[in-house]
This record gives C-alpha cells, sequence and structure tokens, in this order.
C-alpha cells in the first residue's frame, strides 16, 4: 500500500514543508537601503556580522520540523488507515498554526521596519501542503471504502 497515490501527496507536502528551511519569506528594504529578511532562522539585517535575529524564528523552525516529521511518520503508517488519517489531520492543525505564526511574524516585521516589503511565494508552500495531505486523507478514505466493499464480497 506504500505504493498508492496519497504517499506521492506525502512526500509532496514533506518536500514542500522542508523547503521552508531554507527559502525566504519576506524581505523588507528601508529607506536607508538595509535589506532585512525574514526566513526560518528569524528576522534580521541581511549581510550584517553579528546575524542576531530582531525576531526569533524557533517557534517557526520548531513548527517546520515537527511538520516535515509527521508526513514522513504518516507515510509509514500505510497500513494503519485511521492512524494516518488522525496524524494527517493533526499535521494540518500544525501547519494552520506554523502559517499562522509566519504571517503574524511576516506582518509584525513589516511594521517594525518601514519601507518596501516583497512577500515571497514560498509563503503559499505550507497551503499547498495543507491541499496535498486534505488530498492524502480523500485518497485513504477511498481506499478504506475499496477494502470494505471487497470484505462484503467475500
Amino acid at each position: 500500500m506504500i505504493q498508492r497515490i496519497q504517499t506521492i501527496y506525502f512526500l509532496i507536502a514533506a518536500l514542500l514543508v522542508g523547503s521552508l528551511f531554507f527559502v525566504p519569506f519576506a524581505e523588507i528594504i528601508n529607506a536607508k537601503g538595509e535589506i532585512y529578511r525574514f526566513d526560518a532562522s528569524g528576522f534580521y539585517l541581511q549581510g550584517s556580522q553579528s546575524h542576531e535575529a530582531i525576531i526569533g524564528g524557533l517557534p517557526v523552525v520548531f513548527l517546520c520540523i515537527i511538520s516535515a516529521l509527521f508526513i514522513l511518520v504518516t507515510i509509514f503508517q500505510f497500513n494503519k488507515r485511521p492512524r494516518q488519517i488522525t496524524f494527517s489531520k493533526l499535521n494540518i492543525f500544525i501547519l494552520l498554526v506554523f502559517c499562522g505564526l509566519v504571517y503574524y511574524n511576516v506582518w509584525r516585521s513589516i511594521n517594525l521596519i518601514t519601507g518596501n516589503h516583497s512577500l515571497k511565494i514560498y509563503l503559499a508552500f505550507p497551503l499547498i501542503a495543507i491541499v496535498l495531505i486534505y488530498l492524502a486523507i480523500k485518497a485513504i478514505r477511498k481506499d478504506q471504502e475499496l477494502l470494505k466493499s471487497i470484505d462484503r464480497i467475500r
């Protein structure tokens, strides 16, 4: 059962969530021309020697790691479909909290530093992962119904 379509959905979601460690969420250019960057490590001045985060990224990193691990654990629960659905729903909740935290930190950093801001497309990755996990839940339920119908035939 590991070769089912839901495994593909989970793998793509895991790749999207895992890529969030390496990409910026937003950039702000203030009046002096300094570039502030918000990514998984926090909100900081790009190119500074000290790399001190103005807004810490520890909760963002923690939720990202937990979500990626939950997705990978869910893949290998293929013979326990109800548990797989439960883990998937929990992962959707974790990703929603992650999205809320990231969006809150992005808007807080935009209000903290005035200037031109640019939101990156990578902010959509957790939302795409949520949709993929939802599609995986639908596929898991479809498998459950198929197995129930086969059991009725016997």
